[in-house]
């Protein structure tokens, strides 16, 4: 599947340059330094959550859509993109700033929709845990299952060429790791808009998120989460096998639903931002009258 282009990396950078200008940019301080939120939009909040190796811009495709209708606070995670490295290496040493500084941002009493990403799920199933007021919770892609993957090969090693500088050999790591890992295009398909996201959401990751991911406890965790869980994949997610998974999470929801997203990847909100952004809308409510479009049926962009 080639994904609409973006016709270079100027145009990609101009892009997050705008969306970046429109943020209501927050650094809010906790106790070993500051976690930088983006907010935009108006109305119940929704606060998104992105995967490891990531920053806010995972989100970059669906911000606009989402406030429209919603408060958006899309968060750099402690030890990602514009936020201070945690005092630890666990997921207590995560949660526990981001809780903190959610709550200075918005109050801990106000109601709050979770949206998280690979990662960012686990990590949005334990603020869900432990946080009151969660109207919804999201899990796209979501890590801490401890299912079976599907990996389409090996991954490059791009430090090399970043510490070298070498721009084409960087470029290139990174379009391979987003077709083997992230996306279901091929690498010669990828737009730069997606490169140049992956790309500084990489260089400046400095928590390591992946054994917290595959040591698992998503089940555990979701027991503890009360309020409506939708759980969402893209169809050649490697990170998971939907069929086989989604009954396993499933057993642990209060009130859930799970769906597979046609012609997509991991990075499901992206690749399938067609297809995401109204189900979204509709399953936290700014669409109330709308039904959720099946997925597998919904048209592709």
């Amino acid at each position: 599947m080639r994904i609409d282009p973006v016709d270079n990396d100027a145009q990609a950078r101009a892009l997050i340059d705008n969306l970046s200008a429109r943020a209501r940019t927050e650094r809010v301080a906790w106790s070993g330094g500051q976690v930088c939120w983006r907010g935009f939009g108006r109305g119940t909040p929704v606060v998104l959550v992105h995967g490891g190796h990531g920053n806010w811009l995972h989100w970059v495709r669906n911000i606009e859509a989402l406030a429209a209708h919603h408060t958006v606070w899309a968060v750099d995670l402690p030890g990602f993109g514009d936020s201070d490295v945690p005092d630890g290496e666990g997921m207590a040493s995560l949660l526990a700033p981001t809780l903190s500084t959610l709550d200075a941002l918005i109050g801990p009493d106000t109601p709050v929709n979770l949206v998280g990403f690979s990662f960012g799920g686990l990590v949005a199933a334990h603020l869900a845990a432990q946080r009151p007021h969660v109207q919804r919770l999201v899990l796209l892609g979501t890590g801490g299952h401890q299912g079976r993957r599907r990996p389409k090969g090996e991954l490059t090693n791009w430090k090399p060429a970043w510490r070298e500088g070498d721009a084409v050999a960087l470029e290139q790591a990174m379009r391979h790791n987003l077709a083997m890992h992230m996306l279901s295009g091929a690498a010669a398909d990828l737009d730069a808009l997606a490169v140049r996201v992956h790309t500084d959401a990489c260089v400046r990751t400095r928590f390591r998120s992946k054994d917290i991911s595959r040591a698992g406890g998503l089940v555990e965790v979701l027991a503890h989460c009360p309020g409506p869980t939708w759980l969402v994949w893209g169809e050649h997610d490697v990170t998971a096998d939907p069929d086989n998974i989604a009954p396993v999470l499933a057993s642990a929801l209060v009130d859930g639903r799970s769906d597979v997203v046609d012609a997509a990847g991991h990075w499901v909100q992206y690749e399938r931002a067609d297809a995401v952004n109204p189900m979204l809308l509709a399953w936290l409510g700014s669409a109330a009258e709308a039904p959720i479009t099946s997925p597998r049926t919904a048209p592709r962009g």
